[in-house]
């Protein structure tokens, strides 16, 4: 195994739209009934905004679920995001040991690899450690992921760190996928996905919208 070598700070240290791939694992009915770590319909925007941001920046998404037959399809919100994307079913609890995913990121050629999944303890910090003992740089979306219980999710952030894997949340991602505001295209779409799913910060965000329209239109 090739231990990664990734800086651990400076700006190469942050993401970029280039050099990432996003890995979305097990987010299904099953994982979900067993949510304990945060609420439900939490993990559910968040990863649904993740997934979007993903999208805006054409950071490549690979799905994949859990013996689906018996954990059933991945939630609507998420697929969507990708309505054309069959997911990836697996048997492997470790998403890591199968070689279609493992494939599926080598194809795109790229090192840093944004993950979240259903549980935390399991499925998002087994290939996680492993991944970044094959030298890649693996960033994981705690608040995209959630565990069975607190504690559960917690201990897994832990063991995630002391292996080298980064933790991150979703805004944090979009943030640095975007990284400059004079990216008008990508910061526009960004701001739509701030007003359905950033919670305060998206209301606030549609209150400003709001009066520059009334202001627009006094002074039309």
């Amino acid at each position: 195994m090739t231990q990664s070598t990734a800086p651990k700070n400076g700006l190469k240290a942050l993401l970029t739209p280039e050099e990432s791939v996003l890995i979305l694992i097990d987010h299904q009915p099953f994982q979900f009934a067993n949510l304990h770590s945060h609420e439900p319909t939490m993990i559910v925007n968040n990863v649904v905004a993740l997934a979007k941001a993903a999208k805006i920046f054409n950071v490549p998404t690979i799905l994949t679920t859990v013996v689906e037959d018996r954990g059933g399809k991945l939630i609507k919100g998420l697929q969507d995001v990708f309505p054309g994307q069959k997911p990836i079913d697996r048997t492997f609890i470790n998403t890591w040991e199968d070689a279609r995913v493992v494939d599926a990121v080598k194809k795109t050629g790229r090192k840093k690899l944004i993950m979240a999944a259903l549980w935390s303890e399991i499925c998002l910090a087994m290939p996680a450690i492993q991944a970044v003992g094959e030298g890649f740089e693996v960033y994981a979306v705690t608040d995209a992921s959630g565990g069975v219980s607190a504690e559960a999710h917690e201990m897994a952030v832990r063991r995630m760190v002391m292996a080298g894997v980064v933790p991150i949340t979703w805004l944090a991602v979009a943030s640095e996928l975007q990284r400059d505001w004079a990216r008008q295209d990508s910061a526009k779409a960004l701001g739509e996905i701030l007003l359905d799913h950033g919670g305060a910060t998206g209301t606030a965000f549609a209150w400003e919208l709001q009066l520059l329209g009334q202001k627009t239109a006094a002074g039309a």
